[in-house]
């Protein structure tokens, strides 16, 4: 506690203290904001990876499509840092891993937004990540041709 309100700036620690007790409480939460630690609760049995998004299609309008089959959480579309354009998937973070898959069976293969989408179970990125992915895999200038 003590470390906490040496690190962060009066203001900004007197701000989440006064609207919201708890915060400051426990440590934890300065890293780990409660939206993040209810999904991790969860894990990734009650998380979907929709593809074939349009690039029309809002996160607003993601939620609502998937919410008849239950509780969503969370829905996310994932952007293109540099158009600020959709890169045509998304996450959808249900309440329980039975509406997960209640929605996993029936919109698998409907149309959203006039396209296909296709939905499976998130995978962690621990389990997707190969060789190389997230860090520059430094070779070196070309070797120098023997022949001359």
């Amino acid at each position: 506690m003590a470390a906490i309100r040496r690190l962060l700036p009066k203001s900004i620690l007197g701000h989440f203290s006064q609207s919201n007790p708890a915060f400051v409480s426990s440590p934890s939460n300065v890293y780990n904001p409660p939206s993040f630690r209810l999904v991790a609760r969860r894990g990734l049995a009650s998380k979907l990876f929709v593809t074939g998004l349009s690039f029309y299609t809002t996160e607003n309008g993601l939620s609502q499509a998937f919410s008849q089959y239950g509780q969503v959480v969370q829905a996310t579309i994932v952007m293109d840092k540099v158009s600020d354009r959709s890169k045509g998937f998304g996450f959808v973070t249900f309440a329980s891993a039975d509406e997960a898959e209640k929605a996993l069976t029936e919109m698998n293969g409907q149309t959203l937004d006039g396209r296909v989408v296709f939905v499976q179970h998130a995978k962690s990125r621990r389990s997707t990540m190969r060789f190389g992915d997230g860090m520059p895999i430094a070779r070196g200038p070309p070797e120098p041709s023997e022949e001359r």
